[in-house]
């Protein structure tokens, strides 16, 4: 039912299409339900697009009782959309706006999100927003709780703003969020998929000294020197000869793994410098073992940066709009997402999948 105050655009339909999650290491089906309306605070979007992320091949995989999400919800947790109805009428100004959605549905007034770290916040201890334990985009509607969860896009962008709200928006924050000042700094990517091809353009307007990305795909090799790497390698290995050459033996300064491997992951401390940092985004099942005796060298740093926070969305989408960030896509509609997974999982996709409902 529509909420108190509610503006809503004529003709919204009674139902819509959902590829929806039902059961647990199931593939989820595309379903007809009722098309949500908002409540007092929430809005409701016309989905543009939405992207396609190795996090929903995760998620679909997990076996019951591994992720505190309850079942069946919508899946698609990069969502670019068209205001068209709101639940409270002091938000009439938004609609007809296209937005990106920040996908961490943060409560806004935790000790994260008062200090600008709202990726962080601390009472999402269950699902953290759309596609990730709650409905998300991959539908021809999707509601959002607040219009805090919004930044406004140009709207001729087209499908291509969807992964700014996740890839871009990961890849920026690991790479900002580091004490390793990219500039002058040897840096190894790992991985110039649907995250480190972007990480290599964020990295790029930094002006490090030598950018090597690291892909076994001759397609993304190429579109990672297209992009701004200054080499790219087909393996670990290569990129460790080819780090030790570059450096004189010292090693690099910056390890960004956007596969997270056994194979990547086992072979980072051949590839550090003292004091460098190995920040890891992929999740592919490596472990890292770290210790104060072990083999990594000495100074070493390790993170996992999770998503990134509202403020740095607002940044990648001004990047975007200046030309310097841009995410290489590849549209698929609604009835092909099946399909469209299936490429992701088998690695035949280069740059990200993107629906276009």
């Amino acid at each position: 039912m529509t909420g108190t105050g509610s503006a809503a655009a004529a003709g919204l339909p009674p139902q819509m299409r959902a590829l929806r999650l039902h059961q647990w290491g199931q593939a989820p089906t595309l379903d007809r339900v009722p098309v949500p309306r908002p409540a007092p605070g929430q809005v409701l979007l016309r989905v543009d697009a939405a992207g396609l992320c190795h996090s929903d091949l995760h998620i679909m995989d997990a076996d019951a009782g591994v992720l505190p999400y309850e079942l069946p919800f919508t899946l698609g947790h990069e969502v670019v959309g068209t205001v068209v109805e709101v639940g409270d009428a002091a938000d009439t100004e938004w609609m007809g706006r296209t937005c990106g959605v920040h996908g961490v549905w943060s409560c806004g007034t935790c000790r994260k999100c008062l200090a600008g770290r709202d990726n962080y916040c601390v009472t999402l201890t269950g699902p953290i927003g759309c596609g990730t334990g709650r409905d998300g985009g991959l539908a021809d509607y999707m509601l959002v709780p607040s219009v805090r969860h919004l930044v406004e896009v140009d709207a001729a962008a087209g499908p291509a703003v969807a992964p700014l709200t996740d890839a871009a928006l990961t890849a920026y924050h690991a790479v900002v969020s580091q004490p390793v000042d990219p500039a002058g700094a040897i840096v190894v990517v790992i991985g110039i998929g649907g995250l480190g091809h972007l990480a290599v353009q964020v990295l790029a307007d930094r002006a490090p000294a030598v950018i090597i990305g690291v892909d076994p795909r001759g397609t993304a090799r190429e579109l990672g020197l297209r992009l701004g790497a200054d080499h790219t390698v087909a393996s670990v290995a290569e990129a460790a000869a080819l780090v030790s050459e570059v450096s004189g033996d010292t090693g690099a300064d910056l390890v960004m793994d956007f596969v997270g491997a056994g194979q990547t992951l086992d072979a980072a401390d051949g590839l550090m410098a003292t004091g460098a940092t190995l920040v890891v985004v992929g999740s592919a099942g490596g472990h890292l073992t770290v210790d104060k005796k072990g083999s990594l060298p000495r100074g070493w740093r390790v993170e996992a940066p999770f998503w990134g926070p509202h403020r740095h969305l607002r940044d990648v989408v001004d990047l975007a709009a200046a030309g310097t960030l841009s995410a290489v896509v590849e549209t698929r509609s609604l009835d092909e997402v099946l399909n469209a997974y299936e490429e992701l999982r088998h690695g035949r996709a280069d740059g990200r999948l993107v629906v276009v409902p």
